[in-house]
């Protein structure tokens, strides 16, 4: 089983070892911890049924009081023997509803490489974010970025008759709900 939870100071070496093991972008460990000690409510983390981290998602809020309040992604990573299971998804859809309940967040952004197919079709596909903008040259290798937001609210699906809307705390519920229920072989 997977379980999907808030991170806490234990788990942080493990959520570091994770992004190591599965992202070219990498951080020193002071600026996991700047973000655990600045917004704790949105770092969460996918353990398996041993308690191993497999994935995690950093992310904060924008300090900037010109605009509207609003958090962004930092980074998102899930061991390649746990994807496809939809543990991306239940952490990112965990992190956004914090963001918007207890931070007041109107929309979230993020970063995703032009090259990275398979997260940008998570991004765009399955959670509705769009493309605000491309950062030319955003990456250390000089690679381009798609600056791209969800804004909150906005994400509503609608079922068969009667359209039944489905904010994000209901998607999270049921998403969290599968992935709980996913057996980790």
């Amino acid at each position: 089983m997977v379980n999907i939870r808030m991170s806490n100071v234990n788990d942080l070496i493990e959520i570091q070892q994770c992004n190591l093991w599965c992202l070219p972008e990498n951080y020193q460990m002071k600026y996991y911890f700047y973000h655990l000690l600045s917004w704790p409510q949105l770092l969460w983390v996918a353990e398996d049924y041993d308690g191993r981290i497999v994935g995690y998602v950093l992310a904060k809020m924008e300090e900037d009081e010109s605009k509207p309040p609003h958090g962004h992604i930092t980074s998102l990573a899930v061991l390649r023997t746990h994807r496809k299971r939809g543990i991306a998804t239940a952490l990112m859809r965990r992190s956004q509803v914090e963001m918007a309940d207890v931070f007041g967040a109107e929309f979230v952004s993020l970063h995703v490489r032009k090259s990275n197919r398979a997260a940008f079709h998570l991004y765009a596909e399955t959670l509705k974010y769009e493309i605000n903008d491309i950062e030319r040259g955003y990456y250390a290798d000089g690679e381009d970025a798609y600056d791209m937001r969800c804004t909150f609210g906005q994400n509503v699906k609608k079922g068969g008759e009667g359209e039944k809307e489905m904010n994000d705390a209901d998607a999270v519920e049921k998403v969290t709900k599968a992935v709980e229920t996913i057996s980790v072989a």
